[in-house]
């Protein structure tokens, strides 16, 4: 078990944030099943995101990889524009993502393909996909008894109608976005109730857009897919990410000024809500120039649905812990199925640190306290729950990871 001890100092600073997972994700896999070769810059190579490169390699495509001193990346990606699926196992890692954006592509001609992975992620819901399997009659066996992974399966996908409901996972209409205008037919995605998460799907359809794809959105209801399309390779840098930002935004307001750069005011991001969350607790947030500056105050409690935004749950948690008066978290029942139960893990730091929090079922309802004690805490091997943990703590916070 590996420890990190923290030692209570109030956070303050400039930072540039380092760029967008979603973003990057998105931007391999488009660049990935382009004709000609794209320059994609500004990346991180974390754990998903080389998942997802390492997948795309596995379908045929080519990718260079060149380090800066800032450990930021480019990448000159050689697309596939059709991918090489049969017999190949992709390892996802512990990548939702890879894996729920890779199987539409494997079943573009699946022969044997398999898909595999380790800790939580054997255990993420996928039944989205087996209901297309079994209408689409494409064979497939969970090789492990009570396991969602390892995962083969064989047959084609085929253009036409998909209805998917709208409470699921964002990434399995990802998924069907990116594979679906590579058929030789037209289809549509009906989404048959109020879908959450809209902002990760605008942004795969901005991403997916550049790169040369035409989707019709229908008011998030009716997206239309033609046939036949082909993505295009360009250059592309990817953006700053609010959801790694909002550490550093709460930080801000918890402990001395901070400037975040590279936070673009228009971004598709749906984590840039952190800024109308911060306005609506009472704290001092600012855009400028380059990002957004936050400086410290006090903050009171507030009524805050993340059913749009639900990365931002485990700062925003640390942040009501320390507000006056009293929280409402509701719309994060999804959490639950994340890298680990985000509501159980935060109520569990939490508490450990001091702080008055009632978990329910679809949130968590929290009382300000005035500051945290110190402790030893479990990330539950989560980097959100990780760097949720440390601000503004009054004593040593040592953090765990299993």
């Amino acid at each position: 078990m590996k420890k990190v001890e923290i030692t209570p100092k109030k956070l303050g600073g400039t930072i540039c944030i380092p760029p967008s997972k979603s973003v990057s994700h998105r931007a391999v896999m488009c660049a990935a099943l382009s004709q000609g070769t794209s320059v994609i810059t500004n990346i991180l190579l974390s754990d998903d995101i080389t998942a997802t490169c390492k997948a795309m390699e596995i379908l045929g495509a080519e990718i260079k990889y060149e380090e800066n001193e800032e450990k930021r990346f480019t990448l000159t990606i050689t697309g596939v524009s059709h991918p090489d699926t049969e017999g190949k196992t992709i390892d996802c890692i512990e990548s939702g993502s890879t894996l729920r954006f890779i199987i539409p592509l494997l079943a573009l001609k699946a022969r044997n393909s398999r898909v595999i992975g380790r800790g939580r992620l054997v255990e993420r819901p996928m039944q989205p996909y087996y209901d297309i399997f079994e209408e689409q009659d494409i064979t497939y066996q969970k090789e492990t008894e009570g396991q969602e992974l390892p995962l083969c399966f064989t047959g084609t996908l085929k253009p036409g109608a998909y209805r998917l409901n709208g409470s699921i996972s964002s990434q399995f209409i990802t998924g069907l976005l990116f594979a679906l205008p590579l058929l030789d037919g037209d289809s549509v995605i009906e989404i048959t109730t109020p879908l959450e998460s809209r902002p990760y799907i605008d942004i795969t359809l901005d991403v997916m857009e550049k790169f040369g794809i035409a989707v019709v959105n229908e008011d998030y209801h009716l997206f239309r897919i033609a046939g036949n399309q082909r993505y295009m390779a360009r250059d592309y840098r990817v953006e700053g990410d609010f959801s790694q930002g909002a550490f550093w935004l709460v930080g801000g307001i918890l402990g001395k000024k901070t400037d975040c750069e590279d936070l673009q005011s228009a971004s598709s991001q749906g984590d840039k809500a952190i800024i109308e969350i911060i306005q609506a607790m009472g704290g001092n947030v600012a855009q400028t120039e380059k990002g957004y500056v936050t400086k410290p105050g006090s903050t009171h409690g507030a009524v805050v649905n993340v059913s749009q935004c639900p990365d931002l749950v485990p700062v925003l948690t640390v942040l009501a812990a320390l507000s006056q008066g009293t929280t409402e978290i509701v719309g994060a029942a999804r959490l639950r199925f994340k890298e680990s139960d985000r509501l159980a893990a935060m109520n569990e730091v939490l508490t450990t640190l001091g702080a008055k929090l009632t978990e329910h079922p679809e949130g968590m309802t929290i009382e300000g306290v005035e500051h945290f004690t110190g402790g030893v805490v479990d990330s539950h091997n989560d980097h959100r729950i990780a760097m949720a943990a440390p601000p503004l703590p009054a004593s040593p916070v040592r953090i765990s990871s299993r």
